[in-house]
């Protein structure tokens, strides 16, 4: 049932390009693409590059498609970022006292990681990296409240680079980068296990700090 759900939605992702011209398809479908995770990440610009290729575009137009669909997943990034940030608001409000963990304990851990230059570039190439999906990383944001201006510049420029090479496999039809298209999909849903794990290591940790603390 769920794999027909997707699969709905990557047909409806295809329909949408016949409707629609190129640069408003882009935009839309990577704003879909970013907050419904299960689709495929290199799904819209795979395809993009390849209409893009049909319509024999020049290269300046290519970087122009690429750039609207790096707005578009930023776009979708903070709709997640916020959803993760009002909703660790509320969890923490009413469950700190059974978890043991406060509202300003985990903001703190977003101020330790946004300190400077290098904890932005780290989160720009986690956005840059084909083989990461990006939701779980807005969600991890949002949940720890990192800076808003740092959190979308990184990923917007994170997700243009990634949306590039997804564009070129699109565009050029290699069937060396398809290959590899298709494996990153594979690993991608290792990366949201992963940072799972990474969220519920940091709140561990938080609470046996405290634990520790109290007694």
């Amino acid at each position: 049932m769920f794999s027909q759900l997707i699969q709905f939605l990557i047909d409806t992702i295809y329909w949408l390009a016949s409707i629609v011209p190129l640069p408003v398809f882009v935009f839309l479908a990577s704003i879909i693409e970013e907050i419904i995770a299960p689709i495929p990440s290199p799904l819209v610009m795979t395809f993009a590059g390849s209409l893009a290729a049909m319509q024999e575009v020049g290269w300046v137009y290519a970087i122009f498609l690429v750039a609207i669909g790096a707005v578009g997943k930023t776009m979708g990034g903070f709709i997640i970022y916020m959803i993760a940030d009002k909703g660790e608001d509320i969890i923490t409000r009413r469950f700190s006292k059974f978890f043991g963990v406060s509202s300003n304990q985990i903001e703190l851990i977003g101020k330790r990681l946004d300190k400077g230059w290098r904890d932005n570039i780290v989160l720009f190439l986690l956005y840059a990296a084909p083989v990461v999906a990006s939701a779980p990383i807005s969600i991890a944001c949002g949940l720890v409240k990192i800076n808003m201006r740092s959190f979308l510049v990184a990923m917007f420029c994170g997700t243009f680079v990634k949306g590039s090479f997804y564009f070129y496999i699109g565009y050029t039809g290699a069937e060396a980068l398809v290959a590899i298209s298709e494996n990153i999909r594979g690993i991608e849903k290792f990366s949201y296990i992963l940072i799972l794990a990474i969220i519920v290591a940091v709140f561990a940790s938080i609470y046996l700090h405290r634990k520790k603390s109290v007694s």
